[in-house]
């Protein structure tokens, strides 16, 4: 490696660590303040003269909103040059400044923690989502006490905190109500806290958390006759706005709101979606042509900026068959009205924070994306999880599957998950290569941020194009209010800030770039930038295409080939220099290599470990039985048995009235799950693929009033994901039905739905009583339990486990 660039590095690492004033507060908390006044024997003979409160802020700290929206790219948003109005955004950006160099990770877990931190995502151990974290240091999916985040050190600071929305930063075996509740929001320095703790939500009927504990939603948001979730977290936000006004006037205030749109499902009312109807016809590659002409008109991609062209794996508009195109065209219909939908709702709380006389002296942050657009949806899906459950199906399949359910109209409400086509991702992209999962191109990473501050920020129109990293916003605000990073945060000592202020450059577009260099790296993908290049790679997958990839197995990072970028004068990742300057690659290499290793994001592609190469490593509760002496709801599938996937015996003792009419149990939701209900006395249960397939067994007789035994035996006709299940129900030790499965759900039904006994309370699993939800079992059950089938040896094998860990507790 080049001695000046590693001795760059070296000087920059000791000023971090040299930097700290020797006035500045290096522990948090603040110790107890000292007492003014003297005692004495008496209270005649003492005196009373308590000290005046600390300010420990400037006397002008402004308050903070900090607006994270989910799965949206550079090419979407009409602020910029897309199509999907964003009336927030427009305002936002007008009346501050736009920044169209800022970066994000390229997935959601490690961004979100990142921009709480300051930090690189590798070193707070968020290389990976947490749902599939791995055990080596950079994805062990917590964020360790010694990264603080900006919440925990404000508030020590004299801030009110708090949080709504998407948080996807607990580790996901923690996030039921027993706890622990350390690394919940409240546990990471926020004070409230309203919103769900998965990757990801249903619009219509999400499982909320209010601080710790599981909550209802409402049954209505914003003043109308539905619940929608964007609505809610916006109401929420707006409450407790006006309980600060009213009971903490004087104290500055943080709020972090983190929408659950615009990621999957995509859901909205179809009064939004049909606002777009016929914006889309054309498809994406004449939509990407279009944005692109249009940024060049805005001025918010230079005039040689470069049209990157559509990756060779992914379908042109013209090889999709006519009869399908009406369904990928409301696919992104449904799509834009959800993402216009979630916009308008940061609206309203910028206009609440306005109203109440704080807008002069509140900074907002407003982050268009945690990442690029997502290509999750691949073909264009009715339910978004057969993908992550690698149960490929045709387009034609889905669309017959959402024709039984409705047609069209249907898509962006309760009965589907609906992703669009992985082609409009790519047009959201425009003009950079790749989406969401790719962090080697800017179409994963390059996110807009407006920030506003009427204060002290002067507006302009021109964009800011210093190169940004979402680990700078932290830093910036510290510098802000002139925080010096502590070095010590109750008790532990604290990693060093990875990010950068950009404060010189809030009111000078043209102020020297602050950041040298920044790597990036999502599940192999992976870039290095410094000083105007970056070298990419872009590692063993691509997100728009399904199945394993070829040789994963094998996969070597040592093997892949780089691309070398002259930023400078490549706008895009246009044109490929890495044959022409092999030096200055290999410079870049060594220098991402340094940088990934400080950061503890060894090995290459770490993130693979559980999804692609040992799902069978995936986590999962540390049990194989459970007994539920009552009838348990809401338990987060995530931390439930695995019904349906597993050899599994559930038992459950009932107490039947003679018009027995309910659910038994359910797991999982409309989209995916599997549910035992009695209907008119008559049992039965269905194993509900992704809505592609439903397997109905019903016992021929009625189930009889009284006590009763009932039993249903699941296991493998072949032993393999998403094998065929033989299902059998019995009552009393007596067989009463049985079928078979033909496929099942290798991973997960849900991200965010539950376990119920007796009622189902999120979405609705089965179709037979879908009208009648929450349907309530109107018997009593009494206990229930799930015992996972196979001895010991078995069921370690199963679960991945070796001789040398400590068997699963009973």
């Amino acid at each position: 490696m080049d001695k000046k660039v590693f001795n760059r590095i070296l000087i920059a690492t000791l000023g971090v660590i040299l930097a700290i004033p020797v006035g500045a507060q290096e522990n948090l908390p603040f110790p107890p303040s000292a007492s003014g006044s003297t005692a004495a024997y008496s209270m005649q003979q003492s005196t009373y003269n308590p000290l005046p409160a600390e300010n420990r802020l400037p006397d002008d700290a402004p308050n903070i909103l900090i607006v994270l929206i989910d799965d949206v790219g550079p090419g979407q948003t009409d602020a910029f040059g897309g199509e999907i109005h964003t009336p927030t955004l427009n305002k936002i950006s007008k009346e501050g400044v736009a920044y169209n160099r800022f970066h994000t990770t390229a997935m959601c877990s490690p961004t979100r923690a990142a921009l709480l931190t300051g930090r690189n995502h590798h070193r707070v151990g968020n290389g990976q989502i947490t749902e599939l974290a791995n055990d080596w240091d950079g994805y062990v999916g917590i964020i360790p006490k010694s990264s603080a985040t900006v919440a925990e050190v404000l508030k020590n600071y004299g801030y009110r905190t708090a949080a709504w929305g998407k948080w996807h930063n607990t580790p996901a075996q923690q996030i039921t109500a027993a706890g622990p509740f350390d690394f919940w929001p409240a546990g990471y320095g926020f004070e409230y806290f309203y919103g769900f703790l998965a990757g990801e939500a249903s619009q219509y009927e999400p499982q909320l958390v209010r601080n710790t504990t599981y909550v209802d939603h409402p049954h209505t948001s914003d003043g109308h006759d539905y619940y929608h979730l964007s609505e809610d977290l916006a109401d929420d936000a707006i409450h407790w706005l006006k309980d600060h006004k009213a009971f903490a006037p004087d104290k500055p205030f943080l709020m972090y709101w983190a929408s659950g749109a615009s990621h999957g499902p995509h859901q909205v009312p179809k009064e939004w979606a049909d606002k777009y109807k016929g914006k889309f016809d054309d498809g994406w590659d004449e939509y990407r042509k279009r944005v692109y002409v249009r940024a060049k008109e805005l001025g918010w991609i230079p005039k040689n900026a470069q049209l990157t062209p559509r990756p060779p794996t992914l379908a042109s508009w013209d090889s999709i068959p006519e009869d399908e195109k009406p369904f990928q065209r409301r696919l992104m219909e449904v799509y834009a009205g959800f993402t216009e939908h979630a916009d308008v709702q940061v609206g309203r709380i910028v206009d609440e924070i306005d109203n109440l006389g704080y807008g002069e002296n509140t900074m907002i942050f407003y982050i268009w994306g945690d990442n690029g657009a997502s290509a999750e949806g691949q073909n264009g899906t009715i339910s978004e999880l057969l993908a992550q459950n690698s149960i490929p199906t045709t387009t034609q399949q889905q669309i017959e599957a959402l024709d039984s359910l409705g047609g069209l109209d249907v898509l962006g409400s309760p009965k589907t998950d609906n992703m669009y086509h992985a082609g409009w991702a790519w047009a959201g992209a425009s003009p950079y290569q790749g989406t969401k999962l790719l962090a080697s191109y800017f179409g994963g990473t390059r996110n807009p941020m407006a920030v506003r501050w009427p204060a002290k920020i002067k507006p302009t129109a021109k964009p800011h194009s210093q190169f940004l990293d979402v680990n700078d916003v932290v830093p910036t605000i510290y510098d802000i209010l002139d925080i010096t990073p502590p070095r010590m945060v109750n008790g532990v000592p604290q990693d060093k800030i990875d990010g950068i202020s950009f404060k010189s450059t809030l009111n000078d577009a043209s102020a020297k770039e602050v950041q040298p260099t920044q790597y990036f790296e999502i599940m192999g993908s992976r870039a290095i930038y410094h000083d105007g290049w970056i070298a990419s790679a872009i590692g063993p997958r691509l997100p728009w295409e399904s199945g394993l990839p070829a040789g994963i197995k094998e996969w070597n990072p040592a093997n892949d080939k780089w691309q070398l970028y002259n930023l400078n004068e490549d706008w895009t990742q246009a044109n490929d220099l890495a044959d022409k300057m092999p030096a200055k690659l290999e410079e870049m290499k060594k220098l991402f290599l340094i940088e990934l290793t400080e950061n503890q994001g060894l090995p290459v592609g770490g993130g693979l470990w559980v999804p692609l190469l040992h799902p069978e490593l995936r986590l999962v509760p540390p049990y194989t039985s459970w007994n539920f002496p009552v009838a348990i709801t809401r338990m987060p599938e995530v931390a439930a048995p695995s019904l349906g996937n597993k050899d599994n015996v559930v038992t459950v003792n009932t107490d039947v009235p003679a018009n027995a009419n309910g659910v038994i149990y359910a797991l999982g939701g409309f989209s995916g799950g599997l549910t035992l209900y009695v209907k008119e006395n008559v049992l039965s249960y269905e194993y509900n693929l992704f809505e592609i397939q439903r397997t109905h067994i019903r016992a021929k007789g009625k189930l009889a009033a009284g006590k009763h035994k009932i039993e249903v035996k699941t296991t493998y006709v072949e032993p393999k994901p998403a094998g065929p299940l033989k299902v059998v129900l019995s009552v009393d030790g007596k067989e009463i039905a049985s079928g078979i499965v033909p496929t099942s759900a290798p991973l997960l039904f849900t991200a965010n739905d539950a376990l119920d006994f007796g009622i189902d309370l999120g979405s609705p699993v089965g179709l037979e009583y879908y009208d009648l939800a929450p349907f309530k079992f109107n018997g009593t059950i009494k206990n229930a339990s799930v015992k996972y089938l196979g001895t010991p040896a078995q069921i370690k094998k199963e679960r991945g486990e070796t001789d040398n860990q400590i068997p699963a507790a009973n």
